[in-house]
């Protein structure tokens, strides 16, 4: 019998929380992966040191290369070189506030980033090679508060990351009509985990109030408490991806946990299992949390971190991925926070 082949896969994105637990979840699956990583003046790479050598690249299954989505060049370039599997498109500016303030920035990134590796695919006719798009449930936006969303909701984005996400979206079904390229999207709701960056409201709750426990920060600051989202842990939402792409033929999946919290909620949620008792009081933009041992404000809001047009419900409907790809998730919003507040103390 022949050596089987082992699958590759080339991952956009990979320096980021998605990114490092895909790159884990395909090690283990033995793929060999190549993931593409801007170039920095600092490494950039501390998601998934622990999964290779930078200095000697020992693990011969991982490999790094040089480059930007933003580059057409070297996107066509890389993957005619790698000429993998399988394609996963995680890379975008993916902060959605500050996406107001860079907007060209975000939609070449966040848009064109998709074109450009679909353009790629195409030019150089690689007609096994499988995508994945990672979209985001910040293409609904303005919504029917009462519904779930599933794949059929219309979409009425409301940042310029939200719109560039549905150009990048359209761009994936119109590649898989037009040229027969087994492209897909995955219509994440909000994940989170450990490897969360700072400036996202769940690391930042959970940072703030660790460090505030320890004495180490005086208060959090933040915006919209009201704001209703669907929060799961990146670790199972990597497993959808894979799915994604293994299933018969390319489609467009919701992946979710179809539950609602507010932000408030995860920051009492945070604070109960800190044994932070605190009592919330005012209204509006002046609504603060008091620490009730200390009498002191530990966490209050300011307008700064407001969006001009806020997104006030996103809970989705992930019933197709169930019945199809058998993907469910496993992690609770209660175990992530906890996963979350591990992490933070054991620094």
């Amino acid at each position: 019998m022949g050596k089987i082949r082992k699958k590759t896969a080339l991952i956009f994105g990979i320096t980021g929380q998605d990114g490092s637990y895909l790159a884990e979840l395909l090690l283990k699956k033995n793929y060999i992966i190549h993931g593409v990583k801007r170039r920095s003046s600092s490494a950039n790479t501390e998601r998934v040191d622990h999964l290779f050598d930078s200095l000697n690249f020992s693990n011969k299954n991982f490999f790094i290369h040089y480059g930007d989505i933003s580059d057409g060049t070297s996107t066509l370039s890389i993957i005619n070189k790698i000429k993998p599997d399988e394609i996963y498109n995680l890379a975008a500016q993916s902060h959605v506030r500050v996406s107001f303030d860079i907007p060209e920035y975000t939609a070449d990134i966040t848009g064109l980033g998709a074109l450009r590796i679909l353009e790629s695919i195409k030019i150089l006719n690689l007609k096994k090679t499988k995508y994945y798009q990672a979209s985001s449930s910040e293409m609904y936006g303005l919504v029917n508060k009462k519904n779930s969303l599933n794949e059929k909701t219309p979409f009425h984005p409301r940042s310029v990351y939200g719109v560039s996400k549905v150009f990048a979206y359209h761009t994936t079904v119109h590649y898989r009509e037009a040229y027969g390229i087994f492209a897909s999207n995955g219509i994440l709701f909000n994940h989170e985990s450990p490897r969360r960056g700072p400036t996202f409201v769940t690391k930042k709750i959970v940072q703030g109030l660790v460090r505030i426990k320890q004495g180490l920060q005086k208060k959090l600051t933040l915006g919209n408490l009201y704001a209703i989202r669907d929060w799961g842990h990146a670790k199972d939402y990597a497993i959808s991806m894979w799915k994604i792409l293994q299933y018969k033929k390319p489609d467009d999946w919701v992946i979710a946990t179809n539950k609602e919290n507010t932000v408030k909620n995860f920051v009492n949620t945070t604070a109960k299992k800190l044994s932070l008792k605190i009592k919330w009081i005012g209204k509006g933009i002046n609504e603060k949390a008091i620490d009730m041992e200390t009498k002191k404000t530990i966490v209050d809001l300011d307008k700064k971190f407001l969006r001009p047009t806020e997104v006030d419900y996103l809970k989705g409907d992930f019933s197709k991925a169930r019945k199809k790809l058998k993907w469910n998730p496993t992690i609770t919003t209660n175990e992530l926070i906890e996963d979350m507040i591990e992490e933070e103390i054991s620094k």
